[in-house]
C-alpha cells in the first residue's frame, strides 16, 4: 500500500512537471510570434532580381500565360500581351504588381504569382592571388572571407593586407579596402563587407 501511494504521488508530480513545461513553451511561441524562432533566420524576402535568373510566372486559370522567363542582359523580360517588362533592381513583390497592372487591360482581376526557380544573377569574382581564382555563382549572400573561401584561400605570395573589393554603381567605379590579416586577427571586423552582384575581390 506504501509502494502504491508513492507511486501514486510520483506520477502526480510527473505530470505536474510536464504540464508546466508544455504551458511555458506554449506561452514562448505566442511570445516569439506562428511559426517563428529567435534562433531560426526568416527567408529574406528583399532579393532583387538580376539578368540570368529564372521566373516562373503563373496565371491562374490560363496555363497559356504560365510560363518561365529569364531575366535578360538588359534587365528585362518579355511576356505575351504585355511584351517587355522591367525586372533587374526589382522585387518578385514588385514585378508581381507590375505585370498584374499591365494585365487587367487584356484579363479582368487578373491573379499571378511570380517565383524565382532558378537565382543565376548572383555572382562575384576573385582574383589575382588565390588558389581558384574566377567566377563564383552563390545561391546565398557572401562576405569577402567567404568568396577568398570559394576561391581556396590566398596563395603563400598575396598581399593579404592589399585586398580591394571593386564595385561599379550607377556605371562609378567604388572600391573598399579588405585587410584580410587584420581581420583573421579580430580587428575591424566591419572591413568583411556583404558582397552585391558583380563584386570583384582584388588580391594583388
Amino acid at each position: 500500500m506504501r509502494c502504491d501511494t508513492w507511486v501514486f504521488f510520483r506520477t502526480i508530480g510527473f505530470n505536474c512537471i510536464l504540464s508546466a513545461f508544455i504551458m511555458s513553451s506554449f506561452i514562448s511561441c505566442i511570445a516569439d510570434g506562428p511559426g517563428v524562432s529567435p534562433n531560426v533566420p526568416t527567408p529574406d524576402s528583399g532579393y532583387t532580381l538580376g539578368p540570368e535568373d529564372v521566373l516562373l510566372v503563373s496565371v491562374w486559370k490560363d496555363e497559356h500565360l504560365t510560363r518561365e522567363v529569364v531575366v535578360r542582359p538588359d534587365g528585362l523580360i518579355s511576356f505575351p500581351l504585355v511584351g517587355d517588362v522591367p525586372a533587374e533592381g526589382r522585387t518578385v513583390e514588385e514585378l508581381r504588381l507590375d505585370l498584374a497592372k499591365r494585365l487587367i487591360k487584356y484579363i479582368p482581376a487578373v491573379n499571378l504569382t511570380v517565383a524565382v526557380i532558378k537565382p543565376l544573377s548572383y555572382k562575384v569574382y576573385v582574383v589575382g592571388r588565390v588558389a581558384k581564382p574566377g567566377e563564383f555563382l552563390v545561391g546565398h549572400y557572401t562576405d569577402v572571407l567567404q568568396a577568398l573561401s570559394l576561391a581556396g584561400g590566398l596563395t603563400p605570395f598575396a598581399a593579404e593586407n592589399d585586398i580591394k573589393v571593386v564595385r561599379r554603381v550607377m556605371g562609378q567605379q567604388q572600391t573598399f579596402p579588405f585587410r584580410y590579416g587584420d581581420v583573421r586577427k579580430g580587428i575591424d571586423l566591419e572591413q568583411n563587407i556583404m558582397l552585391q552582384r558583380g563584386d570583384v575581390v582584388m588580391v594583388p
